[in-house]
């Protein structure tokens, strides 16, 4: 990515332009299902020709098995093979604009599972992200491998773009978008800042979303 470039626009987790991304995806469990992103604090983005999609989840602690609790996740990452973008460097952008959202990183930073039996065979699962700055740590108890972006090592943030009104450009696009400190309480915790606040789901919807199936393939990639 050269120059302070922001391929991504704000989207959220039920965007029906997102939906055949989501269903590409190989950790897709439902096909069809309107909503593809586990219930808790999360930012999804997508180009503007939704030909890329990307979903930062942040489990709390208490409801995370893996290793790594208090991380961010990257849960899903999809690049269509024609999109013009690189995939090395949509992952960068898209830490920009998380961290744009969450400045306060957690100790942990960002990190991302990828199972090396679904993918295409490589010497180094997970290259595009490697390149991106993700270093493994090592793998899950279900043989995922691990990588993780520290703090240190995250990219400057980028804000992503306003939400996309589907040929019309830019929604809001008068407006700033607001930052965490401008949210309320109840909804400084991850809502998409573009769409009506929602107060976040109770803690029986949090323990469902076990983050220990993020899984993450670069679908069609060009790293």
């Amino acid at each position: 990515m050269t120059g302070p470039i922001q391929p991504w626009r704000w989207s959220h987790r039920a965007n029906p332009r997102a939906l055949p991304l989501a269903d590409r995806h190989y950790t897709r469990q439902k096909h069809g299902s309107p909503q593809f992103v586990p219930p808790g604090r999360c930012a999804v983005f997508l180009t503007d020709g939704a030909d890329a999609l990307w979903v930062t989840s942040w489990p709390h602690p208490q409801y995370v098995r893996h290793a790594w609790a208090g991380a961010m996740l990257c849960c899903l990452f999809r690049r269509e093979p024609d999109c013009p973008h690189r995939a090395s460097d949509l992952i960068v952008a898209a830490c920009a604009a998380t961290r744009t959202y969450w400045p306060d990183l957690p100790d942990l930073g960002m990190v991302t599972f990828v199972d090396p039996t679904r993918i295409r065979r490589k010497r180094d699962p997970g290259r595009c992200f490697r390149r991106a700055g993700f270093t493994p740590v090592g793998h899950t108890a279900a043989g995922l491998v691990a990588l993780q972006l520290r703090p240190e090592d995250f990219p400057a943030p980028i804000p992503a773009r306003p939400r996309y009104a589907d040929g019309q450009g830019d929604l809001f696009d008068e407006l700033p978008l607001p930052g965490p400190a401008d949210l309320p309480a109840a909804t400084r915790t991850g809502q998409d800042p573009s769409r009506p606040a929602v107060v976040e789901h109770d803690a029986s919807d949090q323990a469902r979303a076990v983050a220990t199936t993020g899984v993450v393939k670069a679908g069609g990639s060009a790293c």
